[in-house]
């Protein structure tokens, strides 16, 4: 009892140390705004005025303190399922049921993510008829809602029994070598995933057609062609169901990868603004980026499957937190995921440090490209404008947080290699 309760109270006060941490960061970085945010940033000039800023800095405002209630919701869950000992009950309750391993496995994960998901809903529903519906981006209907809820939820529990049932028996199968098994499947699963996404999630949720904008696929072939590219597609889809918001993005693996615009950008951007934006996701594609990613996630993912093996076949690993040693192994896995999330903490400011380089190399791809980057610059300052971001975030914020550089930094280095 000496050891555990210790061990228990340090992971505790641990968890309590980085959440605070967290909650400091936000509270800087909204600081951070309200000293700087009215003053418009160079290049940014008849795209935004301080009455642009001003509703900006509101949305951010209250964007963030929506996400603080909920994330102060979901953490005092977290305390009471692990601390408080309801994980012990819930998996008793399904080791109850007298079902097989593998089907155990199944209720157990299940049950949790609805949970999980229905614990969510106010939030998300303040969030997007409230929020979002308040700053002018909201265009979801209660209907569109409800389906997407629905159908999110039907596909999330097919995919999470399928992978559930297929992971327990290979650990059923193979108990001395389980996590090399189990980490192959997730990792061919995943770029199955990749591979029919484009053709058979993703449809289900939006309309996907070719560009339908005057003699714009036009300029797109002859960039592509330029940057010796061939996607499958550049595709258009119809985003303005659901929000004004605009982006764009890459898809897909091998032969059906493609390029997706949001129906908005397309209204809001010129030609060479939408010819520079798939410029810079096509310099992710050349850059290798899309790759490098997928294999450091698998190498650490390998090391990861490696470090559980052994953790889930500690007796002592619920004593960690308090619990006893007779939990199941689903029930054991929630505890690894917890101390696991812990350590990993810091490599969050590493991640995001890769991927700000990958930006700004997809930056410099899409200037030497196009040799426009004003028209990158420019729909950056479009997409910043139109979206509401934030144009001060705090720089410890951004480095620790940011997958993107911000955009008054980008800009200003793309009009500096004009």
């Amino acid at each position: 009892m000496h050891q555990i309760l210790p061990m228990k109270l340090i992971l505790f006060l641990l968890f309590a140390a980085i959440t605070a941490f967290t909650y400091w960061l936000r509270h800087i970085n909204l600081q951070h705004l309200k000293q700087y945010g009215n003053m418009v940033p160079e290049g940014f000039e008849g795209a935004i005025d301080e009455e642009k800023l001003r509703i900006s800095s509101a949305y951010t405002f209250d964007s963030s303190r929506c996400g603080l209630w909920a994330s102060i919701f979901d953490n005092a869950l977290l305390i009471v399922f692990l601390f408080g000992g309801l994980l012990t009950i819930y998996d008793r309750f399904v080791s109850g049921l007298g079902a097989s391993f593998i089907i155990s496995a199944i209720i157990f994960f299940i049950a949790l993510t609805w949970c999980q998901t229905l614990l969510g809903v106010p939030f998300n529903i303040y969030e997007t008829f409230r929020i979002e519906a308040r700053y002018g981006f909201n265009t979801t209907t209660p209907r569109i809602w409800i389906s997407d809820l629905l159908k999110s939820q039907l596909i999330g529990t097919l995919l999470l029994t399928f992978l559930v049932a297929a992971a327990f028996w290979l650990i059923q199968w193979s108990t001395d070598r389980w996590w090399i098994w189990v980490w192959a499947f997730m990792a061919i699963f995943s770029l199955f995933m990749m591979y029919i996404s484009p053709y058979v999630i993703e449809p289900l949720f939006n309309k996907f057609e070719p560009v339908t904008e005057e003699g714009l696929e036009d300029e797109i072939r002859v960039m592509m062609e330029k940057a010796g590219l061939k996607v499958g597609r550049v595709m258009q889809m119809d985003a303005s169901r659901r929000s004004k918001h605009s982006n764009a993005y890459f898809t897909g693996i091998g032969k059906v990868k493609r390029i997706v615009l949001y129906d908005t950008l397309i209204k809001q951007m010129t030609h060479g603004e939408i010819v520079a934006v798939l410029a810079h996701e096509i310099g992710h594609w050349k850059k290798g980026h899309i790759w490098k990613r997928l294999a450091m996630a698998e190498v650490m993912a390998l090391a990861g499957a490696w470090i559980a093996f052994h953790a889930l076949n500690w007796p002592g690993l619920p004593g960690l937190v308090g619990l006893r040693p007779d939990l199941s192994l689903p029930a054991r896995m929630i505890i690894l995921g917890f101390i696991g999330s812990l350590v990993m903490f810091p490599m969050t400011p590493i991640s995001a440090w890769f991927s700000r380089r990958h930006e700004y190399e997809a930056d410099n791809f899409a200037r030497d490209l196009t040799n426009k980057p004003g028209d990158l610059a420019s729909a950056l300052v479009k997409l910043s404008a139109e979206n509401l971001a934030n144009l001060f975030p705090h720089p410890f914020y951004a480095a620790f947080y940011y997958s993107h550089p911000p955009a008054v930094e980008r800009v200003r280095k793309l009009r500096e290699d004009r």
